[in-house]
């Protein structure tokens, strides 16, 4: 049976680290966790939970921190954790299994990173990351924020997943500061820190600006196929919320070059067109988004219900609006099928019920 080291960095803290440790006490054989520069209980906590604490100048740099924490390690393999991520119980199992039965050739573990959720909890948006990584390879984080790790050689793919239970919001401006204090240094981002500087700039309401940084991203024709993807719906946004609409759909299309069609994509075609009251058009933007199945491998971000519930719902408004009331309700009815609790669905249900038993049609709208 292989050996695990769990290596963390961690800031300000106390209010999620005991829990994540918990998670996987009877998995991880040796918890490294490196403070760099908590002002809270969080090191007191840490050595109550481990005698591997150790302190780590903050320089702005995320990979320089965990590479440090991955020094320290000792085991067979390196497990990477944040400290408001946890293994639920149907994972631990999962977990508990992989690490009796997995092969030593294998060098790296890729594992689902679920990081949206709805109202009832259900996951929104999840990807694949880089989690057990054979230590004896070396591997290097790179990039100082949003930072990966580079890593070669026998991968696999688990279905265990690792919850992100955010509890309070992460710094703000912080992303956004390193990119800037970067470019401020003179020093070049790469491809894929162009992408993600052009994201916090998103995040951050400058949307002039990330406009010209998602577009020098793709002209430079270097980025992940995933990034790419990402940054023409990012850029139509971006389009959208400065209200220059004749400019929304060419980076939608565009996404088209690089691979199939996303659902979030065509849903964003399906509300352009919607907004412009074109339900004809509309209705054929969601229904390619519906029952889109994502491949296997695929480490780009999944927004589950942009392929199943948000198409559905909107399937509902637009046949409602072209008069195919049959066809809406079959719609409204596969849309609670995925969230049967959801006011929107059960708003619309009574709605279709309402419009039955009075034999008249108008009176209401479906949301």
């Amino acid at each position: 049976m292989i050996t695990i080291s769990l290596c963390m960095i961690v800031k300000n803290e106390e209010d999620t680290l005991r829990r994540c440790i918990r998670s996987v006490k009877d998995i991880a054989d040796e918890v490294i966790i490196v403070d760099t520069g908590s002002t809270d209980k969080t090191k007191e906590i840490a050595k109550e939970l481990t005698d591997h604490v150790y302190d780590f100048e903050w320089i702005d740099d995320f990979s320089a921190a965990r590479n440090f924490a991955y020094s320290k390690a000792t085991k067979d393999y390196i497990l990477i954790l944040d400290a408001d991520d946890v293994l639920l119980a149907e994972d631990r199992k999962k977990f508990k299994k992989l690490k009796k039965t997995l092969d030593p050739a294998v060098d790296m573990v890729m594992m689902k990173y679920n990081v949206g959720y709805d109202s009832d909890g259900n996951v929104t948006l999840s990807y694949y990351r880089e989690r057990l990584s054979k230590r004896e390879k070396g591997f290097k984080w790179v990039e100082p924020v949003h930072e990966h790790l580079v890593y070669s050689g026998n991968v696999i793919y688990s279905d265990i997943c690792i919850s992100h239970k955010k509890l309070h919001p992460s710094e703000p401006g912080r992303n956004l500061r390193i990119f800037e204090k970067q470019i401020a240094e003179g020093k070049s981002l790469s491809p894929r820190a162009q992408y993600y500087y052009a994201r916090e700039l998103y995040y951050n309401k400058r949307y002039g600006e990330a406009i010209l940084y998602f577009q020098q991203f793709l002209d430079g024709g270097q980025g992940w196929l995933e990034d790419n993807i990402g940054a023409c719906l990012m850029l139509s946004r971006c389009y959208k919320l400065l209200k220059y609409h004749r400019n929304r759909l060419m980076p939608l299309f565009r996404s088209f070059a690089y691979d199939l069609p996303r659902p979030e994509t065509c849903c964003e075609i399906g509300y352009f067109y919607k907004e412009k009251q074109d339900y004809r058009q509309a209705k054929y933007w969601f229904e390619q988004a519906l029952g889109y199945e994502i491949p296997e491998g695929n480490l780009g971000f999944q927004f589950h219900d942009y392929a199943g519930y948000i198409p559905c719902m909107e399937l509902c408004v637009c046949c409602d609006r072209l008069g195919l009331r049959e066809e809406a309700i079959r719609y409204n009815k596969k849309a609670g099928e995925y969230k049967p609790d959801d006011p929107g669905y059960l708003y619309n249900k009574k709605y279709f019920q309402d419009l039955k038993e009075e034999q008249a049609e108008g009176k209401t709208e479906v949301k």
